[in-house]
């Protein structure tokens, strides 16, 4: 197991790496706890200095700035003085009082939290509420340093628990929340030394009976071990220094719990690992890899299947280094990396270990939150490769300090409710998102909300870590269905998730479709009722109709889409005694048509051979209408009729008799003088889609005098009869109703 060395006597330690003013502040913040933390001791029983020496002794370990350093010192004051904060504020400035109210927050919500999670305890949905609780902990840190404090926190803990050899429900319950949620955390964040020892004394803890079989098994053949990966590191030194190759060559750490689960995932004894017995050779440049790769390959006998170039091909997470596995003169296999500096550095501070690699590939892809994560991992790898700061380098750490205080993952927010589940949200999510994240109906029956036990109204933005409780109505309200949202909420402010607005659309679509149901019904059977056919079935007479539903038929009626004129008429199709229905076509709703219409004897404006006031009347086939190209034919009796000169009418009544027909063209209309004219709607079928085009005829101030509707298998066939004043009025009404939702075509006829 890689620990990091702390030494409790030494003060050098704590402030190795920093400039001397800033050892100095740090030994400053020293004496600024000795006597709060005297006698006292943290919740887990350590004394509190101890712990929070230990704590600053890991952040050295990572190369952490001084403000960083000092935040661990101090976040245990919290503890013992509610005037805390402000002390801290006072002698060691807002931006460390900050750190540590957000590592205090953190620690807060982990307690809190994650007893609902315990994955002992909530199998079913420990996965998934752990893995918001990892997005919530980077989320919530407004400085990210606020999350190395609470890693290297946590690790001292267990530290403590190891040395002391503390086994009881704290340390195990210690142990499992390391295990779930901050290894993964040091892993994504690319912090291995962390990452590492988290898991090795979290496995010790967990479970006790196979981590000591394998320290045993370790121990036991230890020396023997060593022994062997010692000569066979003199070997190939001997080999390399004959070639001229300069490298270093050291045994590989072995870290137990990655042993037990390489052991779990392949299904191999401990003898059988190759491992075991391993040493890294790190080199200067990747053509030297290869030399030394040919060197250990031509010393023992390599196992081809074992074999890796993972410089060639990296792994996904941009791994880079040589893996070989040999056998030795006596049997024994050896595991040989080979890497460069760069990529031994690379690996060791996991700056490329993708943590989905690692962690397996249940959880869904996020783009933003990885590339944000990766981010991360960059900051504090450039961290962690600048080498003690001297005079001239303060920008520097100034310019990464900023970096990664910016570097939050602000794109959601994590709220929990009173159970203490976590609950992820997008920024500026309301009490009603909350509430219909939790299920449709609860949303639905949301009547008020509370945020850390105060009430507030239902337009609040909710914030990170605060709990959220929703009221919702209930008794008869509830159980008649009289509850539900108010059409308030789809105005701005009042949910900041698409997932809810539509929920709340669906609602109210739901209960206007209930309604035209009824309504439909209800004319229905009134129908029936005059018409004395209350025994008639009416699934078949939806079927007769052209439908295939009966809530088909209803909702047409319902939204006046179907005459009742034609059920009328399908009731008596097969009686003898009625005369035969007209054609559904004409089944038109007429409405009054305007007094200076040519249809009521209006002027109509037309010029015969150049002469006015002869009869004219607009023929009803073509309808025409200013300026469209017109001619004439001579009726008998009833004047001139007037069509269009593209016709299909006229053009048979030329062919039939060419000495009727007159010379027409548009004279001086009246300036109220309307024309009808024919249109014809195809469209997807919708509810408001009548009322739609509609309300575009009278916008464009055409009088609608007759309308004929039908539907079936999802289209309607909509026709339509209006008063225009010329074809330029009427074609900007056919721009417009091309373009509302559904329409598929739309023309005159």
């Amino acid at each position: 197991m890689v620990s990091i060395a702390v030494n409790k006597d030494s003060d050098e330690q704590l402030t190795a790496g920093l400039r001397a003013e800033d050892s100095a502040r740090l030994l400053q913040a020293l004496e600024f706890v000795r006597t709060p933390y005297a006698g006292r001791v943290v919740p887990t029983g350590q004394d509190a200095l101890a712990f929070s020496r230990g704590v600053v002794a890991c952040l050295a370990s990572l190369k952490s700035d001084v403000d960083t350093r000092i935040a661990g010192l101090l976040f245990e004051l919290p503890f013992l003085d509610e005037k805390a904060a402000t002390q801290i504020d006072t002698h060691f400035g807002k931006e460390i009082a900050d750190m540590v109210a957000g590592i205090r927050q953190l620690m807060r919500l982990h307690e809190t939290a994650f007893g609902q999670t315990d994955p002992i305890k909530n199998k079913s949905t420990a996965a998934g509420q752990i893995e918001t609780l990892r997005k919530m902990t980077l989320a919530m840190a407004t400085d990210m340093r606020v999350v190395l404090v609470r890693l290297t926190s946590r690790l001292t803990t267990l530290r403590y628990f190891a040395d002391l050899k503390i086994e009881n429900e704290t340390s195990l319950r210690y142990a499992r929340e390391s295990f779930e949620l901050y290894a993964p955390l040091a892993n994504r964040l690319g912090i291995w030394q962390l990452k590492w020892e988290l898991e090795d004394l979290s496995f010790r803890f967990v479970d006790p009976a196979a981590y000591k079989s394998i320290a045993k098994m370790l121990e036991e053949r230890r020396v023997e071990r060593e022994n062997f990966v010692g000569a066979a590191i003199t070997r190939l030194k001997g080999e390399m220094a004959a070639g001229g190759i300069r490298a270093e060559v050291f045994g590989r750490p072995k870290h137990i719990y990655s042993i037990w689960s390489k052991m779990q995932g392949k299904s191999l004894d401990f003898s059988r690992l190759h491992d075991v017995r391993a040493f890294r050779v790190v080199v200067d440049d990747i053509k030297t890899c290869y030399a030394v790769l040919g060197i250990v390959h031509n010393i023992w006998t390599p196992i081809p299947e074992e074999f890796d170039d993972y410089i060639a091909r990296p792994k996904s997470n941009g791994y880079q280094s040589l893996h070989t596995v040999v056998v030795a003169d006596d049997g024994r296999t050896l595991e040989v990396q080979i890497r460069t500096q760069d990529m031994h550095h690379f690996a060791e501070y996991g700056v490329a270990a993708h943590w989905r690699y690692k962690e397996g590939s249940g959880n869904t892809p996020n783009q933003k939150y990885d590339e944000k994560i990766a981010w991360l991992r960059q900051l504090l790898a450039w961290k962690s490769e600048m080498v003690d700061v001297v005079v001239g380098q303060d920008d520097t750490e100034k310019q990464w300090v900023q970096q990664i205080k910016a570097a939050t993952l602000n794109d959601r927010i994590y709220v929990m409710t009173p159970q203490a589940r976590v609950i992820e949200l997008p920024v500026g999510a309301t009490p009603i998102d909350f509430a219909y994240h939790l299920h449709s109906d609860i949303g639905h029956r949301c009547r008020g909300a509370k945020i850390n036990g105060v009430m507030v109204p239902l337009n609040t933005a909710l914030k990170n870590g605060q709990t959220v409780e929703v009221i919702v109505a209930k008794g008869e309200a509830a159980a008649t269905g009289a509850a539900g949202p108010s059409r308030d909420w789809l105005t701005d402010g009042y949910t900041a998730s698409p997932r809810t607005r539509s929920k709340i659309r669906a609602w109210f679509n739901a209960v206007e479709e209930a309604e035209t149901l009824a309504q439909g019904r209800a004319l229905l059977e009134k129908t029936l009722q005059r018409e004395g056919k209350t025994s008639v079935n009416l699934e078949e007479l939806a079927h007769k109709l052209g439908f295939e539903k009966l809530d088909e038929l209803l909702l047409s009626v319902g939204k006046d889409r179907l005459s009742l004129r034609l059920v009328e008429q399908a009731l008596h199709a097969d009686d003898p005694h009625r005369p035969a229905p007209p054609n559904p076509d004409a089944a038109v709703l007429p409405r009054k048509s305007r007094a200076s219409s040519v249809t009521q004897g209006a002027k109509s404006g037309v010029l015969v051979l150049g002469t006015e006031g002869l009869m004219t009347q607009m023929a009803r086939c073509c309808k025409p209408a200013p300026p469209d190209p017109i001619v004439g034919f001579i009726t008998r009796g009833k004047g001139i009729s007037i069509h269009r000169a593209s016709c299909k009418n006229f053009a048979q009544m030329q062919s039939r008799a060419p000495e009727r027909i007159i010379q027409t063209a548009w004279g001086d209309q009246g300036s109220d003088t309307v024309y009808p004219v024919d249109v014809f709607v195809l469209a997807s079928d919708r509810q408001g889609l009548l009322r739609d085009i509609s309300d575009i005829f009278l916008r464009e101030k055409i009088n609608v005098i007759g309308v004929s509707t039908q539907s079936s298998k999802g289209q309607a066939h909509m026709s339509f009869t209006g008063e225009i004043s010329s074809t330029a009025q009427l074609q900007r009404a056919l721009t417009v109703i091309r373009e509302v939702n559904g329409v598929l075509e739309a023309n005159r006829q």
